[in-house]
């Protein structure tokens, strides 16, 4: 990756992207990189689109402000493809993360781009099944881990029980453990790179 990785997270407010930018970040500071991670402040709502931010670097990062030209963008609801244009300033050899049970190279027509990699994983059917509830930001870090390389998934593994092994309870902090690992397995990507 770049000496300065920008991701944007697009979601719907509950999902649970800002906790995901954030504990991403975290977790990469814990490794001794630079990090940002942020949200998107204005009159969201529960079920509204939001946007949040997350940067890693081996630099210090000196900018401040929104991620306008992802090198990645990790999308929690598909239903935003229609609303958002989330492909907005990806970086030409960006990573798209959607969660969708639909196939990579669909969703790539369906945002019309052409260049780049697009990776799919249903991160809504992986937390039903491991927490019983929809909330995508869990499995959707799993499932970033694989696609990008960014951060080791035992280092996020180790972190992410360290962070949560007070608030949650074993079997939910278990249940969050197995759905980053099973998206980490699950995630596909449309591996054809075409020109413009």
């Amino acid at each position: 990756m770049e000496e300065c990785t920008e991701i944007r997270w697009h979601a719907r407010g509950g999902q649970g992207a800002v906790t995901a930018a954030k504990f991403l970040a975290e977790t990469a500071l814990a490794s001794g990189k630079d990090i940002q991670a942020f949200p998107e402040y204005g009159p969201e709502r529960m079920g509204a689109p939001i946007q949040a931010f997350t940067r890693i670097a081996s630099t210090p990062i000196s900018i401040y402000c929104p991620v306008e030209n992802p090198n990645i963008v990790v999308v929690l609801d598909e239903t935003l493809l229609d609303v958002v244009d989330v492909a907005k300033g990806l970086a030409k050899d960006g990573i798209i993360l959607v969660n969708t049970a639909d196939d990579p190279s669909d969703v790539k027509k369906r945002l019309g781009v052409k260049n780049g990699k697009v990776y799919t994983v249903n991160a809504t059917s992986i937390a039903m099944d491991t927490l019983g509830k929809p909330i995508p930001n869990t499995p959707m870090i799993g499932a970033l881990v694989k696609a990008t390389g960014l951060i080791a998934l035992d280092d996020v593994i180790d972190h992410f029980a360290a962070s949560f092994s007070k608030k949650f309870s074993p079997q939910v902090l278990e249940g969050n453990l197995k759905a980053i690992e099973r998206a980490y397995e699950e995630v596909t990507v449309n591996e054809r790179l075409e020109s413009r």
